[in-house]
Parts: C-alpha cells; sequence; structure tokens
C-alpha cells in the first residue's frame, strides 16, 4: 500500500460510551457528559432522560428511545421506522453500532453504576472486545435528596443504606430496619406506604422522620413530610393518593435528618421564589434565551411565544447605500436601538463581505446593555451605552451635541425597525445632528401558537406572563386571546402597563428599570412576597393557577 493511500476505517471499531444522565435537572450533567454527546453518532436513551441528553447531541446524531423499541429519529426529530431488538435487549444494538464504527452513547437516569441493566450491558461489550468508557452521573437517590433539602449524614457521621425496593429481600429489611442510620428508599408513590410498614415491621419506630419526593430535581418536585406510621395518612389527606400516577418514582428519606423542621430551613429549591410558576415569555426566540435562564434561575418554567417575525425590509436599497456610506465615511455615528438593528447590519455586512473592522473610526452607540452585549458579540465595542435609563431618552441624555470644531461629520446612522418611534430622531436632530433614519427590519405579527397554549392563556394556565414592550402586549393579545385574571401580569415600563391596562389586563408587576433582567427580578420579589405571606398566614403555598375555578380538582397529582 502507497504511504500516501489513506486506509479504510469502514470497518474500524467503534466506542460506546455508558452515560449517567443525572436525577432530572439538565443543569446537572457533567462536563464529560455533554463532550460524550457532542461527539456521539448513536444516541440511546431512556425515555425519560431522552430530552434531557438530546439537546446537547450533534446535528445527524441517530436517536434511539432505549423504551420505544420500533422507533428512531434523527436529532431534528424525524422519526422513522427501524427494527430493533425486543424491549431491553438493547445490548446488541449497542454493539451493532460499535462494530459499525460508530460512537455510541447510551444514557441512563442516574449513575450507570446504579442502573439495574447497563452492567450487563458493558458486560456483553467487553465480551465482544468493543471498546467502553463510564461516565458517571449524579445518582438519583442522592441528588434528589439534596434539592428536597435533606442532608443525608451530618457530624454525627451516620450510616446511610440504599434500598431499591422493587427488588429488596426480606433480609435487607430486616438490616435496614435494624439500623439507626439514614435510609434511602427507592420506590413508588403508591408503594411508599409499603416501604414503610416494611421498615416499621423490621423493628423501626413509626414515628421515625420520613420526606418523600417525587420529580426531584425538576421544578415539578413536591416533598412531602411525614413518619413512617403516617405517611399513607399524609399522602391520602392531600389528596395525592389514591391517583392513577401513583406508579411515579420517588426518593423516600427515613431518619432524623428528613425531619419536617429541619428541611423547613434547608428546603432551597423549593422555596425558590418563581417555584414551579409556569411563565409566558411572549418574545423571539433569540430575545427570549437570556430572559428564560433567568427565570430558570427563580425556579420558573419560562414558555417561550413569539409575538413578532423579524423580515428583512420590503426596499433593501436605502439599507444598502447607508452600509456602503458606513464604509466610505459618510457617518460620525451608528446608533443600534436593538439586538434586531444589530443582527441586521451583520448580515447587511457578511453579504459584503465586510466584518467589524469596517467601523474602524466610526462612534458606535447602543441603546442598552443587551444591544451592546449583541455589539460586542459581532466584535464591535459601543463608545456610548446610556449611563441612566436604557432606552431612547436615557441614550439622548447621554449623546453629545454636534459640535463643528471636533466632529468632523454631522450625520448619524439610525439602523432600525419600521415601527420605532421618532423619539430619537427628533431628539439626535435637536442635538444638531443630520440623522439617516432608515429602516433595517421590519416586525410583523408572529403566526398564532398552537390551540393547547391559547387554551392555556385565555383558561388560565400560565401563572404570569412578561410584557416587554406595548407590541407584544397588542400581538400577544391578537393571537392568542386575554390572559386569564389569575394570571400575574409583568410590565416592563408605564406605556407597556398603560396598553396592558387598555385591553382590560390588571398590571401587578412593573419593573422599576425597563430592563428585562430587571423585569425578570421583579417578578421574583413579587413571587417571593406572595410566598412569604402565605407562610406567615399558616397557607399552603400556591401557584396563582392554582386558583382559578376548579384548578384543585383538574389537576394531576404534583
Amino acid at each position: 500500500m502507497s504511504p500516501t493511500t489513506p486506509q479504510s476505517t469502514a470497518c474500524a471499531p467503534g466506542h460506546v460510551t455508558f452515560l449517567g444522565a443525572g436525577p432530572g435537572d439538565p443543569g446537572l450533567l457533567t462536563l464529560r457528559a455533554v463532550e460524550a454527546l457532542a461527539r456521539a453518532d448513536v444516541l440511546i436513551a431512556e425515555p425519560e432522560v431522552l430530552d434531557v441528553v438530546r439537546t446537547h447531541a450533534g446535528a445527524g446524531v441517530t436517536v434511539l428511545d432505549a423504551g420505544t423499541p420500533g422507533r428512531t429519529a434523527t436529532a431534528d426529530g424525524a422519526s422513522t421506522a427501524v427494527v430493533v431488538p425486543a424491549l431491553r435487549d438493547w445490548a446488541n444494538l449497542v454493539m451493532e453500532a460499535a462494530r459499525g464504527g460508530k460512537r455510541v452513547v447510551r444514557a441512563v437516569p442516574g449513575d450507570p453504576g446504579l442502573d439495574t441493566y447497563a452492567a450487563e450491558e458493558m458486560l456483553a461489550c467487553a465480551t465482544a472486545g468493543i471498546d467502553f468508557e463510564v461516565v458517571p452521573g449524579v445518582a438519583a437517590a442522592v441528588g434528589v435528596a439534596a434539592y428536597a433539602g435533606v442532608p443525608l449524614r451530618d457530624a454525627q457521621g451516620a450510616d446511610v443504606r440504599f434500598v431499591d425496593a422493587r427488588t429488596a429481600s426480606e433480609r435487607c429489611w430486616t438490616e435496614v430496619g435494624a439500623s439507626d442510620g439514614t435510609v434511602v428508599v427507592s420506590t413508588t408513590l403508591d408503594s411508599v406506604a409499603a416501604a414503610a410498614g416494611e421498615l416499621v415491621a423490621a423493628g423501626r419506630k413509626p414515628d421515625t422522620p420520613l420526606s418523600v419526593t417525587v420529580a426531584g430535581t425538576t421544578t415539578r418536585q413536591k416533598t412531602w413530610t411525614a413518619t413512617l406510621g403516617t405517611i399513607a395518612q399524609t399522602l391520602k389527606q392531600a389528596k395525592v393518593l389514591p391517583s392513577p400516577e401513583g406508579n411515579r418514582p420517588v426518593i423516600a428519606v427515613v431518619g432524623e435528618r428528613s425531619a419536617a423542621a429541619q428541611r423547613e430551613q434547608l428546603s432551597w429549591f423549593e422555596s425558590k421564589p418563581l417555584f414551579g410558576w409556569k411563565v409566558l415569555v411572549p418574545r423571539t426566540k433569540e430575545q427570549a434565551a437570556s430572559l428564560s435562564d433567568q427565570l430558570r434561575s427563580s425556579g420558573a418554567v419560562p414558555h417561550e411565544v413569539p409575538t413578532i417575525a423579524v423580515e428583512p425590509p420590503r426596499t433593501p436599497q436605502q439599507m444598502e447605500r447607508a452600509v456602503k456610506g458606513l464604509v466610505t465615511g459618510r457617518y460620525e455615528w451608528i446608533a443600534f436601538t436593538s439586538v434586531n438593528a444589530v443582527k441586521a447590519v451583520r448580515e447587511k455586512f457578511e453579504e459584503y463581505g465586510l466584518d467589524a473592522r469596517a467601523f474602524a473610526g466610526i462612534k458606535v452607540a447602543a441603546v442598552g446593555e443587551q444591544t451592546a452585549n449583541a455589539l460586542i458579540a459581532f466584535g464591535v465595542k459601543p463608545d456610548l451605552v446610556p449611563s441612566g435609563e436604557q432606552s431612547a431618552a436615557g441614550l439622548l441624555e447621554d449623546w453629545p451635541p454636534y459640535d463643528p470644531v471636533f466632529d468632523p461629520i454631522d450625520r448619524v446612522f439610525l439602523p432600525r425597525a419600521d415601527i420605532a418611534t421618532e423619539t430619537l430622531v427628533a431628539g439626535l436632530i435637536e442635538l444638531g445632528w443630520e440623522v439617516d433614519d432608515v429602516t433595517a427590519y421590519r416586525t410583523v405579527r408572529a403566526s398564532p401558537p398552537p390551540a393547547e397554549t391559547r387554551e392555556a392563556i385565555k383558561g388560565g394556565g400560565f401563572d404570569a406572563v412578561l410584557f416587554t414592550s406595548s407590541s407584544t402586549v397588542r400581538n400577544l393579545v391578537g393571537i392568542a386571546g386575554k390572559p386569564h385574571n389569575v394570571t400575574v401580569i409583568a410590565c416592563i415600563g408605564p406605556a407597556t402597563a398603560k396598553t396592558a391596562e387598555e385591553h382590560g389586563l390588571r398590571v401587578d408587576v412593573m419593573a422599576p428599570e425597563p430592563s428585562v433582567h430587571k423585569l425578570a427580578a421583579a417578578l421574583a420579589e413579587f413571587g417571593a412576597r406572595r410566598r412569604d405571606a402565605a407562610v406567615e398566614a399558616g397557607d399552603p403555598v400556591t401557584r396563582p393557577s392554582e386558583r382559578r375555578p376548579g384548578a384543585r380538582r383538574r389537576r394531576a397529582a404534583p
């Protein structure tokens, strides 16, 4: 073979990564797990963690749901038929893909070392001579307890025993029943009382504290505290059982550390100000990303519904002339009033083969922090960002008047939306500047969201909605209907609040400054005050959506 002839890799052996996806919170994936997912050719995942891991898979990866044999899908979600082994005969599928030279990721809930079947699949790979590695994950028994505010050990260093109630033998129950250490039981909601009975029968006192957590580490998490002797009654009084969803997995922690008084102090996750709130974010997906991240940090579940779509101007010639003028030295300043304006100019630059160097010698202004960040991502550091209010008025407060001695050029390029107000243009002219007011993009009303979302908006299924402009109010009402009166309405400023009130909405929260991040923080403060008031009054902490007529009767078990 010639030294320059590449060797065929068609039959090169593949590799298998057995990956722990953790107990449910996507943020608990390890860095190594994310790296392995990005390189995978084939992803095989248990159904309960498929959504957690598939977002980190690369484009074109083949995704197989280990709970639904007979179906496969690419990363973009397009599903096609495929012949796969019988349920739980996944070792053959894993090895077949690896023998074809594929990088296979086999994702399981929690940690592979504690998974019932992962060890069998690893052994099958080892017997077949297929290379594999194990990427540990946060075990559910440990992660859920931490999110529930139940420490498993303290300074006394008591024993910790882990029991899977589905496979526990009589000897196992006898041993943990005779112990005075902490017992972490993996079971199901409708089997909790039976597991508690096993422990009492084995010698544990009926008044031993117990905590039970369902949907742990997710924003659907719910924890009840009781004792071994009272847990059945507690779940019945809470109307959790009987339930058709009684087979849902839970983590029960038995021992003094799960006592209600201690958990009340340590329950950091469920006590977040917006925990479990379903919050509607009516913005474009790009604009909503950072806002949604902030809401998640407060415990909310953001639901992004675009109310506007951004399209190119109908006549692009004006924009083309302005960009050429930017390069040839026609302007002293360029002012960006939105992230979309930055995007529009950037796209036009790329169309002409230009980059951020074309801004050399030109002063750049940004209306606020988000717009400034978009410019920095483009490689442009703005010269002017409002020191006060992040708005056109705030920008004018800091904008220098035209000075013929120090300013060689008196013209400003203002790329903006077709529906922008005239505040900035009028203000700049008053300061002595000539303004090329150019339509860089058009905003049009987005298509209506799915019927399910529209019903949730009108029926009170959302706990809060954030309005970041008057147009988001008008467009949301236009494409989806008016939010229910139990929904908390939060507005970015007085003008937006006025528009909301004109549409018959009660404004509950208003940002102290016109900033989306200040708006999210104001909603979190509102949620915290609401929660504190309920706790002080001795009432259960509920979400706004649970106040609508019939909500508690229809609501599924947490």
